[in-house]
């Protein structure tokens, strides 16, 4: 019975930690037109001593901004440039699909876990 409540735990962490994921790129698709706005990103890690997946602090993107030439924003320089966002929607995409499957995995195992613990108990009710 142990083992079967681990893998829920398991299974729950990892869509717990999808989740997360895909509200972070929501945030950063949200965002791609914001002047100045550093894409975030979040690493996940495996807590040693129990296995679950752990997500590591949200972080910002410091790769360069985009320059735009429009020399009539209101934020533009003397040269007409201003710094765009770092956002690439290909890559938040990618992400979110990842995301997306992923957490459909962690989804799959969750349901044959619980339909294991309900086989179970349904044997003990015998």
């Amino acid at each position: 019975m142990n083992d079967l409540t681990t893998s829920l735990s398991f299974a729950a962490s990892g869509m717990e930690a999808q989740a997360m994921r895909l509200r972070l790129v929501s945030e950063n698709i949200a965002n791609a037109d914001t002047p100045g706005y550093h894409r975030k990103v979040i690493r996940f890690d495996a807590a040693m001593e129990t296995g679950l997946v752990e997500a590591g602090p949200v972080q910002l993107d410091r790769s360069d901004l985009i320059r735009v030439y429009d020399p009539g924003h209101p934020l533009a320089d003397a040269n007409g440039y201003y710094d765009g966002s770092n956002v690439d929607m290909v890559i938040e995409i990618a992400d979110a699909r990842e995301a997306q499957r992923s957490y459909e995995a962690n989804l799959r195992l969750f349901d044959q876990a619980r339909q294991m613990t309900q086989s179970l108990f349904e044997l003990l009710r015998r």
